[in-house]
């Protein structure tokens, strides 16, 4: 077992302040429109796009914390650093970041998704792999919509009964 499997199975504060998100402006309107839809335009051009860890986490909706950790587990590529040690994202880390917030929307385990970044950083002969693993995910995602479905049903069964009796809400 290697020692990021090691880290993420050890429940402590890493894990439970993964899912933190910073809060601010530009991050509400990224939101508002769609957490599904296509990623909003970079605020900067490909090679002027410096980002300090701060605005990436504004523009991801991740915490520092939460970038930090992605890469110390190997979620993250490595991210450029400036003269002074400062982290330096780029906006290919950004299109990144957007894609591990959508597979943690699907509830893929984190050790998956690390193994994901492992096989894209290894390069192309690992599509197959990469393939499975995604479809295997959105099959999880697929059962889960069903389950979502049926519950929605019964709810939709129970509010229609309450609002259709003697001083049920119309």
């Amino acid at each position: 077992m290697s020692a990021t499997t090691t880290e993420l199975r050890q429940p402590g504060p890493e894990l439970a302040a993964a899912p933190t998100v910073a809060a601010g402006p530009e991050t509400a309107r990224r939101r508002a429109n769609g957490a599904c839809g296509p990623p909003l335009p970079h605020p900067r051009p490909d090679g002027e796009d410096h980002y300090t860890i701060g605005e990436a986490a504004e523009l991801s909706g991740l915490s520092a914390h939460t970038l930090r950790w992605y890469e110390r587990i190997g979620l993250m590529p490595h991210v450029d650093r400036s003269h002074t040690g400062q982290r330096r994202f780029t906006n290919r880390d950004l299109n990144w970041l957007t894609l591990v917030s959508r597979l943690r929307l699907t509830g893929m385990p984190v050790a998956d998704m690390v193994r994901y970044a492992e096989l894209v950083r290894a390069g192309e002969h690992t599509y197959p792999e990469r393939e499975r693993l995604l479809r295997a995910t959105r099959e999880d995602v697929l059962r889960r919509i069903a389950e979502l479905s049926d519950t929605l049903a019964v709810l939709d069964r129970k509010i229609d009964h309450y609002a259709e009796a003697p001083g049920g809400v119309s």
